[in-house]
């Protein structure tokens, strides 16, 4: 699953407005226009080539959207005093995983939130497993999230945040 994959799909999850993406990027320190934005999100099959204009999705614009997703959420975070700014990571974290940390801190939900939309989604997950997926890249017991985790966490918020698909 691409980054662009990633990024229709959690816009389509979340009912997010095209204006909201651009606002959401601007957050996490990148800036797009709302034509560069539709750029993004135009479907490209594997065996076909790219439309014209189209954008791909790197790690850092992936990176940058969710931490916007999650200052566009819950704010921005006040510094506490006499606290610097956290350094920036050596070792970049897959996109999954990325991914489902950063819709957990955005959307303010707990590990057995996660497993409720895996579970939603069609799969069934350990506490274990999902401990491991969470951890740090360079944590011996990190376990790098598969595209299946990821298309299915998806699915899972898609039923659980989008009204049309609520029975």
């Amino acid at each position: 699953m691409t980054n662009n994959d990633i990024l229709i799909r959690l816009r389509y999850a979340l009912d997010i407005k095209n204006t909201d993406v651009v606002e959401m990027f601007r957050l996490g320190g990148m800036k797009y226009t709302k034509d560069e934005i539709l750029n993004m999100l135009k479907k490209v099959q594997e065996d076909e080539a790219p439309p014209a204009g189209y954008i791909e999705v790197t790690n850092d614009m992936l990176e940058a959207f969710l931490n916007g997703l999650i200052t566009f959420k819950r704010g921005p975070q006040k510094p506490k005093p006499g606290q610097e700014k956290p350094k920036v990571e050596a070792v970049k974290d897959h996109a999954n995983n990325m991914l489902i940390k950063k819709v957990k801190i955005a959307l303010s939900m707990t590990s057995e939130d996660v497993l409720d939309t895996l579970y939603d989604g069609g799969v069934s997950v350990s506490k274990g497993e999902l401990g491991a997926i969470l951890r740090n890249p360079t944590h011996r017991n990190y376990k790098a999230c598969g595209d299946r985790f990821a298309r299915n966490f998806l699915r899972g918020l898609t039923m659980q945040y989008r009204e049309d698909t609520k029975a």
